[in-house]
């Protein structure tokens, strides 16, 4: 049994499972209202829920200050929050399941640092002009590409390494960050150099309706195979023997589950940038809740993600008002105290990889 297994119960809290879930998915839906209402220009709850009712049920485009500030600038960027929460968390919970190491997230894989690569180099040639989906392109290329060069190097005779591929995944990424500082250094653009800087360390300023709907089918679909796979995943993390005697390919598998999370990280982080700990510090938190069976925890992971990113936006655009904080600082100041206590509850500083 792998060291995730053993330090984390299948069943940590007394709590039934669908009223757990039922709760998270409550307050997901209230934080969204509620959120959405947040801003300069303060709109009470229940005047938020009419319009959107409005709109959700074909109502038209009305001229009013507060259904364009509601429909047209908040809502949008509420739902890229919670979506891009969702994703960055189930990737983490899937990332230290393959790799069976605890402190694994995305991008110990090289996947933010491929994806700040391809976004910079088209913020400091001036491509971002061209149209407003370039800068995602050219993320997301990013990001594949350095998944196909970190799952290249990793596998050996077709088989894919736990530990090789964390090794390579760092060491790529202090490569594609060397890479980035060195472009960032070379421009003499300060506004393209704060817009680099903003987007390294993550936002979701400028989201409209155009931005949502690729993340989100991505963050769905995704969500729908893991969870028809979280059976699979759960032999993967017993090991490479384990796994074999339960039936299961392992090395199949692992190449699956990893594109996967490549798809999902390299989706989000072309719309929201870098933004960190999410996939390492909510995954934790739902095994502290519902243990390690990743049919159970997979949902709640989904849930505290959307949940945690979405009010960590809403604290960026609101605690310096009228300027805005980059998402990253905050998930790195509530993040880092975090994991500490995580850390140091479950026992895992003196955890070896295995």
């Amino acid at each position: 049994m792998t060291a995730i297994v053993q330090k984390l119960p299948l069943r940590a809290v007394a709590v039934p499972y669908p009223a757990l879930v039922a709760v998270l998915a409550a307050t997901l839906a209230a934080s969204v209202v509620i959120a959405t209402g947040i801003g300069a220009v303060g709109v009470p709850a229940g005047e938020v829920v009419g319009i959107l009712a409005h709109h959700l049920t074909g109502g038209g485009d009305g001229t009013a200050t507060a259904e364009v500030i509601v429909w047209r600038l908040r809502f949008p960027r509420v739902l890229l929050g919670a979506v891009a929460g969702a994703g960055l968390a189930l990737a983490g919970a899937v990332v230290q399941g393959v790799v069976r190491n605890p402190v694994a997230d995305p991008y110990l894989l090289g996947l933010s640092h491929g994806a700040s690569v391809g976004a910079v180099l088209v913020l400091t040639t001036g491509s971002a002009v061209v149209g407003a989906l370039t800068l995602p392109v050219a993320a997301f290329s990013g990001a594949t590409s350095a998944m196909a060069i970190v799952l290249a190097i990793a596998s050996r005779q077709g088989r894919l390494l736990p530990v090789r591929l964390i090794l390579v995944g760092v060491a790529f990424g202090h490569l594609f960050a060397g890479i980035t500082s060195f472009v960032l250094a070379g421009t003499d653009s300060s506004a393209a150099q704060q817009q680099i800087i903003f987007w390294l360390l993550g936002g979701l300023s400028g989201t409209n309706w155009a931005t949502l709907p690729v993340p989100a089918a991505v963050v769905v679909t995704a969500t729908a195979l893991l969870l028809v796979r979280a059976r699979r995943l759960n032999a993967l993390v017993l090991g490479e023997e384990a796994g074999a005697a339960l039936g299961l390919d392992t090395g199949r598998m692992r190449w699956y589950l990893l594109l996967l999370v490549t798809l999902l990280t390299g989706t989000v982080v072309a719309v929201s940038g870098g933004i960190g700990f999410v996939g390492l510090i909510v995954p934790h938190l739902a095994r502290m809740l519902v243990g390690a069976d990743h049919r159970r925890m997979l949902p709640i992971t989904v849930l505290l993600g959307a949940v945690f990113l979405l009010w960590a936006d809403v604290a960026a655009r609101t605690l310096v008002s009228p300027a805005e904080l980059p998402i990253g600082v905050l998930t790195a100041f509530l993040g880092v105290p975090f994991f500490l206590l995580v850390m140091r509850a479950r026992g895992l500083a003196g955890q070896e990889m295995t």
